[in-house]
């Protein structure tokens, strides 16, 4: 028989009870008391990684996700009932041209928050600011609806480098354009974008794009492009894309892709297959899509190329006036362009709003000329911004089924105003990829589509706290319900909010309370994460 000591017995003692106390919550079912600020409970969660929804709660303390699964030992400020709706990460909208800055309205950028969005990547097509700190420096000071995310765009770059020249740059013009993409990866861009048909960028050939590449792959950036050509030149321009991050050692993520033109259409599936052979070869590259059969851009850009005029676009009127030979070169070009483009519908024009939502070939009657001749009409007394029948839905259907393309609306920061057109993919581009597509269509679906909407495009850019529901992660996060969310902006009727958004938290502050949108803003500038000063 074994004898203890007092003092060896009471520490066994201790400890027994110590082991009990331990035990005893697991050994009765129990759990340890997870605490939150908020409780979404018993939603359908799609938690960003495309795997199919389980019902569960998500706990939220500190602007953080602190816990995913069934979670009853949990005290928390507010318990949010989810049950019938949809929970996900607040979607990341990988393509826009949102500029959330100045009056107030426009900070809110309303239309993208009433989709679900959290998170907009601007500066895209090449065009954009260049002076990142201060635009981020004024985010931080003013606020916004959204998180913002920037890239260093191109054509910007270049024309202040070396203005509006149709040439190479000098050696010293390239060096200042390099310095220029360095001073935007430091103060926190993501990336680099191009928008190759718009001038200046068009300019640029491939050995110029590929020294800025360089310095963006430095900084572990990307390369994203609106190529060169969409229509029967998609493949060239493709694989010169993909041949710049090849020699830059950098990822490549392809704009809205489409192929324009009734000529083209189905050319969208040899251009999937050029980029899987790519991705094969252990590239990446990936894409988005907005989910319409219609694009949008200015007039000049569809029908006048300034590449493909004798001089440009410069001094345009003046020679449409003096210049027999020019004329002519022009209207030629126009009913060349036309082929891919039947029917362009002015979506707005300063300085002839009577004509917005009507057809060039509305206008054409109207002033009794041909379609050329309207075009040409419209672009001498001041341009407008078009919206252009020219995608296949079937090609359309086809790029939201592949694992690599995420969701990208294009789209612009819109505060509803009468009288014009916009494309309407600014008010809907989300909820037309979920609700209808998705849910209605069965083309893909809901996970693919939320993760398209969420953690893809987290993966892209390299957004690591985002795009996803998993503890630690920022709490970036959605919840609509499924059989409301649709979109409701027509090309008719395009500026028009998408219901079904119940709840919107970024950061863990409620932006969408019950339907109802804040007045607070809770977006923040996310900088780079090579950026001491990215914004949690």
């Amino acid at each position: 028989m074994i004898k203890f000591s007092f003092p060896v017995l009471r520490s066994v003692c201790v400890l027994a009870v110590a082991v009990v106390v331990l035990l005893v919550p697991v050994a009765l079912g129990g759990e340890p008391e997870i605490k939150a600020d908020v409780l979404l409970r018993g939603g359908s969660v799609l938690d960003g990684s495309g795997g199919e929804a389980t019902v569960a709660d998500v706990a939220i303390r500190k602007g953080k996700i602190v816990a995913v699964g069934k979670l009853d030992a949990t005290s928390a400020g507010r318990v949010i009932d989810c049950s019938g709706m949809i929970v996900a990460p607040g979607f990341i909208d990988l393509h826009t041209h949102c500029d959330p800055v100045g009056p107030l309205a426009m900070r809110r950028n309303l239309n993208y928050l009433r989709q679900g969005c959290t998170t907009v990547v601007s500066g895209n097509c090449g065009d954009g600011t260049m002076d990142i700190a201060a635009y981020f420096a004024r985010l931080e000071r003013e606020g916004a609806g959204t998180n913002v995310i920037l890239l260093v765009p191109h054509g910007s770059v270049r024309a202040r480098a070396m203005g509006g020249d149709n040439r190479p740059p000098t050696a010293s013009e390239l060096q200042r354009m390099q310095a220029l993409v360095e001073r935007g990866m430091r103060e926190g861009a993501w990336g680099i974008s191009t928008g190759l048909i718009y001038p200046p960028g068009m300019f640029a050939q491939a050995d110029e794009l590929v020294a800025l590449a360089k310095v963006v792959a430095r900084h572990d950036g990307l390369y994203v492009s609106h190529i060169r050509n969409e229509a029967d030149g998609l493949l060239g321009a493709l694989q010169e894309a993909i041949q710049i991050g090849r020699e830059a050692g950098l990822p490549v993520h392809i704009s809205h892709l489409k192929a324009v033109g009734p000529a083209n259409w189905g050319s969208l599936r040899k251009a999937a297959s050029m980029i899987e052979k790519a991705r094969a070869e252990g590239l990446t590259v990936t894409a988005d899509q907005y989910p319409y059969i219609a694009t949008s851009t200015n007039l000049a850009a569809v029908l006048l190329p300034a590449t493909e005029l004798p001089g440009g676009l410069k001094d345009f009127n003046r020679r449409m006036r003096d210049d027999a030979e020019y004329q002519q070169a022009v209207r030629r070009l126009v009913l060349r362009r036309m082929k891919d483009n039947p029917r362009i519908v002015i979506a707005s024009c300063d300085k002839h709003p009577e004509w917005n939502g009507k057809s060039l070939d509305d206008i054409a009657a109207q002033l009794k000329t041909d379609v050329a001749g309207a075009a040409l009409a419209v672009q001498m007394d001041g341009g407008a911004s078009v919206v252009r029948f020219v995608l296949s839905e079937d090609d359309v259907r086809l790029g939201m089924t592949f694992p690599w393309v995420a969701t990208g609306s294009d789209g612009n920061t819109h505060v509803p105003q009468p009288g014009i057109r916009p494309h309407p993919r600014s008010f809907g581009t989300f909820p037309r990829k979920i609700g209808f597509y998705a849910r209605r269509e069965k083309v893909l679906n809901l996970a693919q589509a939320v993760r398209s909407a969420t953690g893809l495009p987290a993966d892209i850019v390299k957004l690591t706290d985002r795009g996803y529901l998993r503890a630690g992660y920022v709490a970036d996060i959605v919840v609509f319900d499924p059989e409301a969310f649709v979109d409701r902006a027509t090309f008719e009727d395009p500026q028009q909010y998408s219901p079904g958004v119940r709840w919107l938290f970024l950061a863990g502050q409620s932006a969408v309370t019950d339907g109802q949108v804040a007045e607070s803003l809770y977006g923040h500038p996310l900088r780079h994460p090579s950026v001491p000063e990215n914004t949690p």
